[in-house]
């Protein structure tokens, strides 16, 4: 990892500049349930059962994203819902899954899961084109990442910026030329993962302890914001002057941190969340 000087002197080295990837998609639970009947074995129904918990799943992130989608723009919000009719699904967390036996069908199967829904990427690319996608409060959860240039040199700071078009958590990860990561939020001395939409964040301003500055190893670096509606998942952590080091794989921060906590809103069912991620790169040199 760069050279880092905590405190009064915080010495990282890169961000970003302009958005280079963005993805949206919501994350949701559902159970499945099949029985074996005299056409299905074991494995068989173990699969439908799957099947039959993607299906809920697809349909409940559907039913949400119509019911809380209320732009003005016509053509975006029916390119959002046709996003999310035809979206793909990746099973984040098996929760349960169980054998029982039911009086009438006879052998069955249940399973829970919790999933990402993510919604069609060419449908998602014409919603994207409006600027009611990026600022309205009553759209899909959007974050966008950026920071003033391409390219710094050494000894130059970096100042992050971050802006979600609602109320949402996030987590920001920074990755140097030699690919370590850091969590620069939360950090040590600031805790709060909340932020109020449609406002600009600062990285670092407030009560960070740090300052962003280019050191060697230089190259390409880059900054990924992951974002929800609700509190993201946790990831294992090791306090490192103003940041966090961080002990979990690179491969599996990103699912960690879907593990999004799944509440209640209203009654007794389950409220899907939304998710974004953002990225961007940046170059630092001599």
């Amino acid at each position: 990892m760069k050279r880092l000087i905590f405190l009064f002197c915080f010495m990282a080295m890169l961000l970003c500049h302009g958005l280079l990837y963005a993805a949206q998609s919501t994350i949701t639970e559902s159970e499945g349930y099949a029985c074996m009947g005299e056409d299905k074995s074991r494995k068989q129904t173990e699969q439908a059962a799957m099947a039959d918990a993607k299906r809920k799943a697809v349909e409940s992130v559907s039913t949400y994203i119509k019911s809380e989608t209320h732009v003005k723009d016509f053509e975006l919000q029916k390119d959002l819902i046709e996003a999310y009719a035809n979206a793909s699904i990746r099973i984040i967390q098996e929760i349960e899954k169980k054998w029982y036996k039911d009086e009438s069908a006879g052998d069955c199967f249940k399973i829970k899961i919790k999933a990402e829904v993510i919604p069609d990427e060419k449908e998602m690319e014409k919603a994207a084109k409006s600027k009611q996608a990026a600022d309205d409060p009553s759209a899909p959860l959007n974050i966008n990442v950026w920071t003033d240039k391409k390219e710094y040199k050494n000894h130059e700071k970096i100042k992050v910026y971050i802006k979600g078009n609602k109320p949402f958590y996030a987590r920001v990860v920074y990755k140097d030329a030699d690919g370590k990561m850091v969590q620069l939020l939360p950090n040590p001395y600031r805790n709060n993962n909340y932020f109020n939409g449609g406002v600009v964040y600062e990285i670092p301003s407030g009560e960070d302890r740090f300052e962003l500055e280019v050191s060697p190893p230089f190259g390409s670096e880059g900054i990924i914001v992951y974002a929800s509606s609700s509190q993201v998942g946790e990831i294992d952590l090791k306090a490192s002057g103003g940041v966090y080091e961080i002990k979990t794989k690179a491969k599996d921060i990103g699912d960690k941190t879907r593990g999004v906590v799944i509440t209640e809103k209203g009654g007794d069912k389950k409220t899907p969340s939304e998710f974004s991620e953002a990225g961007a790169n940046v170059k630092t040199g001599k």
